[in-house]
This record gives C-alpha cells, structure tokens and sequence, in this order.
C-alpha cells in the first residue's frame, strides 16, 4: 500500500475512533440519567401506593360512582 493510501485511512480511523468516543460518553451520560429517572419513578410509584392506602382505607366498588360525578 503507497502513503497515499494509507493517509485516508488513518484519517478516516480517526474519525471513527473520536465517534465511537463521543458515543461512549453519550451513552454513559444516558445510563446516569435513565438511573435518575427509574428511582424517581419508583419513588413517585411508592408515593402514590401509599398515599391511596391511607385515603380512604376502604375498597372501591365497582357500582360507586367517583367522588368528582
């Protein structure tokens, strides 16, 4: 292979490698915030289930009309 081919592939190696490296961060930066978010969302979950058990207490029937009706 002549330096003429070979300078393009190194250029387009290095692209690449800076790619796959910004991708990397991506991802890792993604991962955080996917962590962030299903803990909130297991929070808001636990919330709410508690928040129901201690509304009413009682079982909600299925010939009740909701109390907005």
């Amino acid at each position: 292979m002549s330096n003429e081919q070979i300078n393009p592939l190194e250029e387009q190696i290095a692209h690449l490698t800076r790619v796959v490296g910004d991708l990397s961060d991506i991802i890792a930066r993604q991962e955080g915030e996917l962590a962030l978010l299903t803990n909130r969302v297991r929070m808001l979950m636990e919330r709410e289930a508690s928040r129901e058990a201690d509304a009413s207490g009682g079982v909600t029937l299925g010939d009740q009309r909701p109390p907005h009706w």
